[in-house]
């Protein structure tokens, strides 16, 4: 059973930074990907970015890019969420996904595995 974990969360207040990290158990292949999804009260999860391992390729949500940016590290499996410039519209819980997506890296449903999710609140 793969298990991810999600760590970092926390406050911050507007214009503020925070950095989310995620290790994962899983065997990188040709097609594994992690990637950072977030849900905010009463709305649906929204997809904010994703890497997949093969070639580095990134993915971001034009809501988040040129203050977000997505790194990884190859020997410990983690992947970095450098998050800076934040909204208050940015607090959501902040989740963790990996595992095989042969599609888009966009796409929720494709991922195999989920962390439990990290608090992020911004104050304005």
């Amino acid at each position: 059973q793969v298990q991810v974990r999600e760590s970092g969360g926390g406050l911050v207040q507007a214009g503020g930074s925070l950095r989310l990290s995620c290790t994962d158990s899983g065997r990188a292949t040709d097609s594994y990907a992690m990637g950072w999804f977030r849900q905010a009260p009463g709305k649906e999860r929204e997809f904010v970015v994703a890497i997949r391992w093969i070639d580095g390729r990134t993915s971001y949500a034009g809501s988040v890019k040129g203050r977000f940016t997505i790194s990884r590290d190859n020997e410990k499996n983690i992947i970095y969420l450098q998050m800076n410039s934040l909204k208050a519209e940015d607090t959501a819980v902040y989740y963790c996904a990996a595992g095989s997506v042969f599609g888009p890296l966009e796409n929720g449903h494709a991922y195999d595995y989920w962390g439990q999710g990290t608090q992020v609140t911004v104050s304005s």
